[in-house]
């Protein structure tokens, strides 16, 4: 079992069909793993529902979601050693503190980022796509009782 940290974009994704990443985010969603998120994502999702989309029925779904992950493995709240990681990741990698904030988060639980930003996060081997995270999760499924992976 993998703990998956989701960025607002997984969660976005999983709420627009037309998102490339939108089957993948969903399916992430109903699997077996344990699932957290940061709690900008309250925030992010919601601005995004709000001022791009302008709908405000997908902003209450997003923040069901949110919540929903967060009852699941957790929400991982910002506070200064967070953001003190974050500024380091952020200058090491050359990305925004929101998204370093992301990384810093599934740092501290132990878990993997999983993100639809391919040039930011996945490019450079911070997170990985929903798409992965889905397919690790089919294959764990799939080990007999007692198998570890090499």
């Amino acid at each position: 079992m993998n703990l998956w940290l989701l960025d607002a974009s997984v969660l976005l994704a999983s709420e627009d069909p037309d998102d490339e990443h939108h089957h993948d985010s969903r399916r992430l969603l109903v699997g077996g793993d344990p699932l957290a998120t940061l709690d900008l994502a309250f925030y992010e999702v919601t601005n995004v529902a709000v001022r791009s989309w302008r709908d405000q029925p997908s902003a209450r779904r997003l923040r069901s979601r949110v919540t929903a992950v967060a009852d699941d493995a957790g929400l991982v709240r910002v506070d200064v050693h967070l953001l003190e990681d974050a500024a380091a990741i952020a200058d090491e990698h050359d990305i925004s503190v929101y998204d370093a904030a992301y990384v810093a988060a599934a740092r501290a639980v132990s878990g993997r980022l999983v993100s639809c930003d391919v040039r930011d996060l996945v490019s450079r081997g911070l997170a990985v796509l929903p798409r992965l995270a889905v397919g690790q999760s089919a294959e764990a499924e799939a080990e007999p009782p007692g198998h570890t992976s090499p």
